[in-house]
């Protein structure tokens, strides 16, 4: 609904248009009535209108200088001047502030007004229906592009090099390869793709937002690059520049790409880590270095958080992980029934340090987590859950997302935490499984938003049927319960860690720091600095 603000020192006339007009049948809703401008203005700060109806002579701040504010703040803004004054001066001036319409207070009749409104909601809905018209064509010529773009570069890639001189005539249209110039590759991963993917509609939706990030930034990089969205996870990035030139290339590289990390982050809240590749200087030469760098799963695997990194070709991993792997299961063990969570995080920050350092197969790793939680699960089942065979194809779904090892052992903690926590709130002792099976899931998915619908689904329930029975079970709504236990684990990473307030709200899943920090003070009676001390 579009925001419609009345402003007037008379107040008999606030009281009539507000009680009089039926804002919700004319698709409209009342946002503020105030009695001079300044107040209307401190409340557009934080609650622009699209409609503004004011008096002209007002205390504090006059209706023709709050309709100018309001016109800078909000250029498509539909204004009405409501006012005693009929001189022809006042309606010259606003007509020179553009204003749409000048009624007379003695004349007034509020169907005048609910007439007027009508008709600034017609047209705000044509400029609307205009805005996302134009911003879908834009959408669709940018997706063609983009797609010729990515079917060009996917079948260099996969596909035999039957014409070089075709392929470099491709790239220089793309100003790559020209005369006297190399290409550098890079090739991107997106960090956590489990979690962010959930944050967008489809991976059509997440493919689409980073290429059109992409492209404005590269825009403005010194070196002329070019972005391609081999994947939605892989993003390749070509890098133009002539041999020989004062700087170093690499150094602008890493330049370009620590920009293009920082500006993601803010703008997408998605972190990505990024293999340099070797220096081209025609097709034949490109090929495999975009081969090699796009089947580079063992070094990505590796790579620490948002690295950058050069590629090494040719590394091979060790072997013999499982050989320890009933030690790892006894040691996390014992830590868990005697449910000591610093001494569980120090035993897996230890196994992943083992781990990194050995560089075993990355699916040599998954095999060796994805049993050692079953495992544990199974052992501990009397403490946990009774239901342990759907809980294990939940595992099995979330690995395959999981491509960097510290991703991997993020996930693993979360999920040894969710085991203290099951024990400690007694999950098990709920008389109804699908209470219990509820409990379980939203403790292994604290790291993102989590919806009643998907925990309805999970359960085959139908989403109004669970809401109820939930509330009936437990004495509290499904979203409480949720809130409770993020801002409980908000607790503990502020008690336990000292990460910032902004990572430990990405870690709980909220996109927005200042919702997080409000709903954290509503629940604790502080916000988090406040409670960390």
């Amino acid at each position: 609904m579009y925001k419609v603000m009345l402003v007037d020192d008379d107040y008999p006339v606030l009281e009539l248009l507000s009680e009089t007009i039926d804002w919700a049948a004319l698709g409209l809703t009342l946002c503020g009535k105030h009695e001079n401008g300044l107040l209307a203005w401190e409340h557009a700060q934080g609650e622009r209108p699209d409609i503004l109806v004011t008096d002209i002579g007002m205390p504090k701040m006059d209706g023709l200088t709050l309709t100018a504010k309001m016109k800078e703040l909000n250029p498509s803004i539909r204004i009405a001047i409501l006012s005693c004054h009929s001189e022809f001066q006042y309606a010259q001036q606003a007509m020179r502030l553009n204003v749409q319409d000048y009624l007379l207070k003695d004349l007034l009749d509020p169907k005048d007004v609910v007439e007027l409104l009508a008709k600034f909601k017609a047209g705000l809905d044509g400029e609307r229906q205009l805005q996302q018209e134009q911003v879908q064509m834009k959408r669709m010529v940018n997706e063609t592009r983009g797609l010729r773009k990515e079917k060009l570069f996917r079948n260099f890639i996969q596909q035999p090099l039957i014409s070089t001189a075709q392929s470099l005539h491709e790239f220089q249209s793309h100003g790559l390869l020209k005369a006297g110039e190399h290409c550098l590759p890079v090739i991107g991963f997106v960090e956590h793709y489990g979690i962010i993917k959930n944050r967008f509609e489809s991976d059509q939706t997440l493919h689409f937002a980073i290429s059109n990030v992409m492209e404005e930034l590269l825009a403005d990089l010194p070196l002329h690059a070019v972005h391609v969205g081999y994947s939605t996870r892989q993003s390749m990035l070509l890098f133009a520049f002539k041999p020989g030139i004062k700087i170093n290339v690499h150094d602008e590289v890493q330049h370009s790409l620590r920009t293009i990390q920082r500006t993601l982050k803010q703008v997408l809240k998605i972190k990505m880590a990024f293999l340099v590749g070797r220096a081209c200087e025609c097709p034949e030469q490109l090929k495999p270095m975009l081969g090699g760098l796009i089947g580079a799963s063992e070094q990505r695997f590796y790579l620490a958080e948002g690295e950058v990194a050069k590629w090494q070709p040719g590394a091979q991993p060790g072997s013999g992980l499982f050989e320890l792997y009933d030690r790892a299961v006894a040691e996390i063990r014992e830590a868990l029934i005697a449910k000591d969570e610093a001494a569980i995080m120090q035993i897996a920050g230890g196994w992943e340090s083992c781990i990194r350092e050995a560089r075993y197969p990355s699916e040599e790793v998954r095999d060796w987590v994805l049993k050692l939680l079953i495992d544990l699960r199974l052992k501990l089942h009397a403490l946990l859950y009774k239901s342990s065979t759907s809980s294990a194809e939940t595992l099995h779904k979330e690995i395959v997302d999981l491509d960097a090892l510290h991703g991997l052992f993020q996930w693993l903690e979360s999920h040894l935490r969710s085991y203290i926590a099951a024990r400690e709130e007694g999950m098990p002792l709920s008389k109804r499984r699908e209470v219990t099976e509820a409990y379980q899931y939203v403790a292994l998915h604290l790291g993102r938003r989590i919806t009643l619908e998907e925990v309805a689904a999970h359960l085959h329930m139908n989403p109004s049927y669970f809401s109820r029975f939930f509330k009936k079970e437990t004495g509290q709504t499904f979203i409480e319960y949720v809130t409770c236990k993020k801002m409980e684990r908000a607790k503990e990473l502020l008690d336990q860690s000292t990460r910032p307030v902004n990572e430990i709200c990405e870690l709980l899943g909220y996109d927005n720091q200042s919702y997080f920090i409000k709903t954290f003070k509503t629940q604790v009676g502080v916000t988090p600095t406040e409670y960390r001390g």
